[in-house]
């Protein structure tokens, strides 16, 4: 019998290692040779691909062993980023680091939400992602501080070795009832509109972090001639801005409804977006990073909070539904940005981000309506 605390803490470790994968690249793009650019858009295929195989998987075969693959591949990739410099190489180790961390975000998220109920399933599924902020926060600062980047991701491999291991010798929920899993049925989730939609919500969510996490530092540095350093440091906001606002969301959805707190939040990343398109002075540039990051940290854990009381059956497959389209939208916003930057038009920056977050604004109460549970 599996250690529910145990298992929470684990998957608290597996978002933690998610967050270095988000702003793996945002931090040392400019480090690496000609053509990076072009490498979040190889993380972004690396994450769909692994955001697809986990659902059917952990529904099938259970958590354990596939949560151990995904972090070995993010490790090898980690390892790869610090070790190579031929543009090949670094495509392949971003590719395995984008792989692995897409399974570890899938999979941690839809562990914690089998493995607690109706009751505690969001304030569970609100810590667990206030980890994802932790993994973000400690490599921006190990980033900040350390000049050479491959010692950090050095750094961030030892830990993630460490868990591996504990991984291995623990014991995890088992899978689903063979029964209640099949392909009929695990195709049969896409004619929900309440799946659909609320995975539009994250298709948006997730181009946000994906473009804020790639190409903050680089907008701050061409656009308001930030320095380099004020400019790594703005990305140690955003997440302490997530981090902060992740902490008390549990206690405020239990006093607001979800569509309610997802809309106090998004406000506020509306009020960062705006106040980073039009300052230059370097506090509220630090100031709307960090309201940003407060605003969308609500998202995730809302959503999944519906998603998993949803569809408990095959949570896991639903879940990897969700972050597919998601992750989409997370490739999408980095190849448009991309191209945006490469032509040095670096203004449409924060009207991406605005973008994201109106639409979000405009979907919740769609999907909500569609919902057939209670809030």
């Amino acid at each position: 019998m599996y250690k529910k605390n145990l298992v929470f803490i684990a998957a608290c470790a597996g978002l933690a290692f998610f967050g270095v994968t988000m702003l793996a690249l945002g931090l040392i793009l400019d480090k690496l040779n000609d053509g990076a650019n072009a490498l979040p858009s190889t993380l972004s295929i690396g994450i769909i691909l692994g955001t697809i195989l986990f659902g059917p998987v952990v529904d099938k075969f259970g958590y354990k062993w596939l949560l151990i693959v995904g972090a070995l591949l993010a490790l090898a990739g980690i390892e790869g980023l610090a070790n190579f410099s031929e543009m090949t190489m670094l495509h392949a180790s971003t590719f395995m680091l984008g792989f692995g961390g897409g399974i570890l975000n899938g999979e941690t998220n839809a562990l914690v939400a089998e493995i607690y109920d109706d009751s505690s399933r969001g304030t569970r599924l609100s810590i667990l992602g206030a980890f994802y902020c932790i993994g973000a926060l400690l490599w921006t600062l190990l980033n900040y501080f350390i000049a050479d980047y491959k010692i950090p991701l050095h750094c961030v491999s030892a830990v993630m070795a460490a868990f591996i291991a504990m991984f291995f010798v623990m014991k995890f929920p088992k899978a689903k009832p063979q029964g209640s899993v099949s392909l009929k049925k695990s195709v049969g989730l896409l004619k929900y509109p309440t799946l659909i939609l609320f995975a539009v919500i994250l298709f948006f969510q997730s181009g946000f972090e994906g473009i804020s996490g790639s190409f903050t530092v680089q907008f701050l540095e061409n656009m308001h001639k930030t320095p380099h350093d004020m400019a790594t440091l703005s990305m140690t906001f955003f997440i302490i801005g997530m981090l902060i606002g992740r902490i008390p969301l549990g206690a405020i959805m239990k006093k607001l409804n979800d569509s309610a707190t997802l809309y106090l939040y998004l406000s506020i990343a509306v009020l960062g977006v705006a106040l980073l398109y039009f300052t230059h002075d370097i506090t509220l540039i630090y100031l709307s990073t960090a309201l940003i990051g407060f605003g969308v940290g609500a998202t995730y854990p809302v959503v999944f909070n519906y998603l998993g009381g949803t569809f408990k059956e095959l949570s896991g497959t639903a879940f990897s539904i969700a972050i597919f389209i998601a992750l989409l939208g997370q490739f999408t916003f980095n190849k448009v940005v991309g191209i945006f930057f490469d032509k040095s038009q670096f203004g449409y920056f924060p009207i991406a981000l605005a973008v994201a977050v109106v639409m979000m604004m405009i979907i919740m109460p769609i999907a909500k309506g569609k919902l057939k549970i209670k809030n």
